[in-house]
């Protein structure tokens, strides 16, 4: 029984690491779907893998990071018909970023749970903005040593490079917390009917916003914060993936309120709505989440009151803290 335990252990880290290499090149066959050219180099809007990447280390722990590298490397291998040192380089950067970013993150004590706003800022700040500068240094350097990149443009890709990797954290890691960590099987209880009207309005709004000639962009920010407020990070994380997609569909084929500017300027816009969205869902989330945690504590903390004070005067307790159902019963 002990040894089939064991040989359970064994086979499981594998098939991890496999998993996550197959889901890392899925998400960058998704991303290189809408790729654009900055200075004459290839880079999105939109980096889905490193979200991937992020969300695994954390909740899979940083022994599937060989997955990370072996799906960078099958990423890259559909880009290039050969290996050489550059795409090593390549491999090493995407691996190291969120690897670095997974460790910061530990040391400072977040919690991936992302119920405090604490812990959304540390995302935020941390495995986003800082820790995908790894990733876009070696990138952006790899390209100008191999002559691919004009001097004159290597801070522009370096930002576009940039860019793309921290919007794939910060609108695709927290969906992969709550995917890895929150995932069930749906209760008749749930709320079906207003989370059936938050996805059609999501979709609706979003395409009316991201394809409406009008510059509506702003009509997306009431979806979302509907979504944290009612259903917090496991409603608000998928609506702003769902503005982000849109937002770079619709920017790569100048669209809406993308049509006439020229692909920096898309960039540059895409850049901020999509971190706007990002902050927006993520934060307002995680305050309210930490605010629920604080009423459950309270009310526990009520209830072991109320116990005490039934131990040293029965019946005393109902007159002070009067039972759940009660109240819920009289509507509170």
């Amino acid at each position: 029984m002990i040894r089939s335990e064991e040989y359970r252990r064994k086979a499981a880290a594998p098939l991890r690491i496999l998993a996550v290499a197959a889901v890392y090149y899925v998400a960058g066959g998704l991303g290189l779907l809408r790729q654009v050219t900055v200075q004459g180099a290839v880079v999105t809007p939109l980096w889905p893998p490193t979200g991937i990447a992020l969300g695994c280390l954390l909740v899979l722990g940083l022994r599937v990071w060989p997955g990370i590298a072996l799906g960078s490397l099958l990423v890259i291998a559909t880009l290039s018909s050969s290996v050489t040192p550059s795409t090593a380089a390549l491999v090493a950067g995407n691996t190291l970023a969120p690897v670095c970013a997974c460790l910061i993150l530990r040391r400072v004590g977040f919690r991936k749970e992302l119920d405090r706003l604490r812990d959304g800022v540390l995302l935020v700040f941390l495995g986003a903005l800082a820790g995908m500068v790894i990733s876009a240094t070696m990138g952006t350097a790899m390209l100008a040593i191999d002559d691919k990149l004009p001097k004159s443009g290597f801070w522009t890709v370096w930002l576009a490079w940039w860019a793309g990797d921290v919007m794939g954290v910060l609108v695709v890691t927290p969906l992969v917390l709550v995917v890895l960590l929150t995932a069930r099987m749906p209760r008749v209880t749930d709320r079906w009917v207003e989370a059936g009207a938050l996805l059609v309005v999501a979709v609706a709004g979003s395409l009316l916003a991201t394809r409406s000639a009008l510059s509506m962009l702003y009509l997306v920010f009431p979806i979302l914060i509907w979504a944290a407020l009612r259903f917090q990070l496991a409603g608000s994380a998928p609506c702003a993936l769902l503005v982000s997609v849109l937002a770079v569909v619709a920017g790569t084929d100048r669209l809406g309120p993308f049509a006439g500017h020229g692909m920096v300027e898309v960039m540059v816009n895409l850049t901020v709505l999509n971190g706007a969205v990002a902050l927006t869902s993520l934060l307002l989330a995680a305050v309210v989440a930490e605010k629920q945690n604080v009423r459950r504590r309270i009310e526990h903390a009520c209830e072991e009151l109320a116990d005490v004070v039934d131990q040293l005067a029965p019946g005393r307790s109902a007159a002070v803290w009067p039972p759940r159902a009660r109240d819920d019963r009289q509507g509170r």
